[in-house]
């Protein structure tokens, strides 16, 4: 008898054995899918892995119920891949599994592949006698009459069209269809049809020309070879067009190409550049496609037909490839590229360079702001670094001017969130026909709301967290589970009507600005405006078009968007980006800060950036306004060797969670001990998070310093074995443990 070894879609360690009814056993495959009991009642769509014939000791082997697929639905270089992910991130392959994988692809989800509804005549009625007898049969039916008339006029007595076809060209109602296909004159079948937008030649002679500072970047990203590159170029330098130029080199070699962004609302814009040149070639996969549509995608990538180039997110990494040349990941440094939850708590980034090293591939990391990790890792040999210094055509860099909003606020000047300064800069800009982009990195109408007479300011049931007031709904939120709480006319606690909000989240934001400037057209982007599929490219699209003059939103206005109008970008609250308690708070802040101030001034002038501060002398602040990475790079590397964080050491957090505080509490020092015994002081904690408490659930976090050197495939080893014991203690018996490799 035949045995199958199997990942399921679950986080639990290891393969599951199964045997293969006599019957099935033509049809098993390495990496196709296999519908498998588990448990009593459970059934799972299983990815088989290994087919042998060692029947398991000491156990009940259960036989798989069918299988469903004829041909694979993994690479080989694929599932490689995911058992690097698995060991290096410290986590079950069924979780690998369940995030690479769509849903549609697992049973227990379904797919069906999208139809389209075509009509033909009945077989009897195909000729012109018998095509009378059908109009004499309808002749009092004067509707289907016309609509059995245009149907012959489009196709014949021997044809077939679509229903929609039909309906639009008759203004007839499916009704009316319905009736003649209930009469037998008609026949209505379903044609499968694609979700994938195919449709567009390429045209690589739009491809622009490069200018000599681009040309001698593209010759250098060339001259490294398989070696990563790191493309540092200002905002605004080109570096996209020099993508496009790498993709047709690859196009053209016959090769497979990869481009990554950080955001869903950057694919927007990219991929309208893209499909100008390269039309059906290229495809796009990110998580707002629904779940059907990235089905299709990942089939057509296992087809003889696959995309030439794929646009797309960090989950477009596990897509399958079979001859992958070129890896882009443009805005390397940003932190969406790190998958938080659930596991595999991969980085996309990472992810990458192992998928080029299967692929022979190469890679360009490209940025105006590189993380820390990946500019270290270029000036110490193991990148190619690649600069362009200047903006394209010459334009300059914007000019930026602090605002001291303390300062502001004790002389009661400021106009909610706005200075005069940047009051005076949004009204010139609109008067000139120009536009704004307004950057806040909070959400929502108010962060806090309180009662003035007792201090009672709502929080969240199921988290540590203050709701957040959102004036469009009546409702606070928690920003972490959901929860929702009705603005309430009076405090629940001393009944006082008094209740104020305080604060600034981009809906009050946009509030303000319309109190200042009714006449102003204004669009917001942040979650609550984007949730649907298209709501990123309705926005830009808007903006782009002139149709809107003013821009607010959230982190997502600081990635990469390519305005040409946009003359001002305010700033309107640094300090929020700055005062985080995290290592790479600093870092995260120069990047973001200067990624959006160079979103103005980026066709024809030189745009102006107002940045609102309460802490004007900050260093970082200074280098901001300097564009001075250098110096921002040296005074971080000094505090990062100091402290042991990256590029020096690698970090691990380790997470512990419990519905009951004592346990996780107790669990978090005995697994602090336990790593102490085998890592020393390399260990640190376990402490309570910033927010120690999210969806019920109780936190702690214990942190892991490894310096180079140190054998990591033994320290995983170890983190396993700990977690392993941890779990059989019957006192931890529902609790959670996970581990966090290279945090973002």
């Amino acid at each position: 008898m035949n045995y199958v070894d199997c990942i399921l879609p679950l986080g639990l360690e290891g393969l599951f054995t199964y045997s293969v009814p006599e019957g099935l056993e033509p049809r098993v495959k390495p990496f196709t899918r296999l519908l498998v009991p588990l448990g009593k009642s459970k059934r799972y769509t299983a990815l088989a892995v290994r087919i042998h014939d060692e029947k398991p000791e000491g156990v009940e082997v259960k036989a798989i119920i069918d299988v469903l697929d004829d041909m694979p639905v993994l690479l080989p270089s694929q599932y490689e891949l995911w058992r690097w992910m698995a060991e290096y991130y410290i986590c079950p392959i069924g979780d690998v599994y369940r995030a690479a994988m769509p849903a549609g692809l697992k049973q227990e989800d379904g797919y069906s592949a999208k139809t389209e509804t075509w009509v033909r005549l009945a077989e009897k009625y195909r000729g012109e006698t018998e095509l009378s007898v059908a109009r004499a049969i309808i002749k009092r039916a004067v509707k289907q009459l016309q609509v059995l008339d245009a149907f012959v006029s489009l196709s014949g007595t021997d044809g077939t069209v679509t229903r929609e076809e039909l309906m639009n060209v008759t203004h007839a109602t499916s009704a009316v269809v319905k009736a003649l296909v209930d009469r037998g004159i008609l026949e209505a079948y379903e044609v499968p049809v694609g979700r994938l937008n195919t449709t567009g030649e390429a045209h690589h002679e739009n491809i622009k020309p490069l200018s000599e500072a681009q040309t001698k970047a593209y010759e250098e990203v060339e001259e490294a070879g398989t070696v990563p590159v790191l493309l540092q170029g200002v905002t605004g330098s080109g570096k996209t067009e020099i993508y496009i130029h790498l993709i047709k080199k690859a196009i053209d070699e016959g090769k497979q190409v990869l481009y990554i962004l950080p955001e869903i609302a950057l694919t927007v814009q990219i991929m309208q550049r893209l499909h100008r040149v390269f039309g059906d070639e290229m495809g796009i996969y990110h998580s707002k496609y629904s779940d059907a549509e990235r089905v299709e995608i990942w089939q057509k990538q296992l087809s003889d037909t696959p995309f030439r180039l794929i646009l797309g997110a960090r989950s477009a990494v596990l897509l399958p490839f079979t001859d992958l040349g070129l890896i882009i990941v443009d805005e390397e440094h940003d932190p969406s590229f790190k998958q938080q939850d659930p596991a595999p708590r991969y980085h996309a980034r990472s992810v990458a360079m192992m998928l080029a090293r299967h692929h022979g591939a190469k890679v360009v990391l490209g940025t105006a702001t590189p993380s820390m990790e990946s500019f270290h890792n270029a000036l110490s040999g193991k990148y190619r670094l690649v600069q362009l210094t200047e903006r394209y055509s010459g334009l300059q860099l914007p000019k930026i001017e602090i605002v001291n909003t303390a300062d502001m606020q004790r002389r009661k000047v400021m106009y909610g969130p706005f200075s005069p300064p940047l009051v005076r800069a949004i009204k010139s800009a609109v008067d000139a026909g120009q536009q704004v982009i307004l950057f806040l990195n909070r959400r929502g109408f108010a962060p806090i709301v309180e009662c003035r007479e007792c201090g009672w300011v709502p929080k969240c049931e199921n988290c540590d967290v203050s709701l957040t007031m959102h004036k469009t709904t009546g409702q606070l939120t928690c920003h972490y589970c959901g929860y929702t709480y009705t603005v309430p006319q009076k405090c629940p606690s001393c009944f006082c009507t008094d209740i104020r909000d305080h604060g600034f989240g981009t809906e009050k934001v946009e509030e303000k600005l319309l109190e200042l400037f009714p006449e102003v057209k204004v669009a917001r982007m942040d979650l609550d405006t984007t949730r649907t599929k298209n709501a990123h490219a309705r926005i830009i699209a808007d903006f782009t078009a002139g149709k809107t003059n003013v821009l607010i939103g959230t982190q997502m206005v600081s990635k990469g968007l390519d305005f040409g109008n946009v003359s001002v970008v305010g700033i309107l609250n640094a300090d929020s980006i700055l005062n985080n308690p995290d290592f790479r708070a600093y870092e995260r802040g120069f990047q973001m800060l200067s990624q959006v101030a160079g979103r103005a001034g980026r066709k024809g002038r030189q745009g102006y950036v107002i940045l609102q501060t309460k802490q004007p002398d900050v260093p970082v602040i200074g280098q901001v306004v300097r564009n001075d990475y250098r110096a921002f790079y040296k005074m971080q590397l000094e505090e990062r060797q100091m402290f042991r964080y990256p590029p020096f050491n690698r970090v691990i957090y380790v997470y512990l969670r419990h519905s009951k505080d004592p346990v996780v509490e107790t669990a978090g020092i005995e697994m602090g001990g336990r790593m102490r015994q085998m890592f020393g002081t390399r260990v640190l904690g376990p402490d309570r998070p910033a927010v120690a408490r999210v969806k019920s659930m109780n936190i702690r976090k214990i942190v892991l310093k490894l310096e180079p050197g140190i054998d990591l495939p033994r320290v995983r080893l170890c983190l396993r074995k700990i977690m392993a014991e941890m779990l059989r203690d019957k006192r931890y018996a529902s609790l959670q443990i996970y581990y966090d490799v290279d945090p973002q």
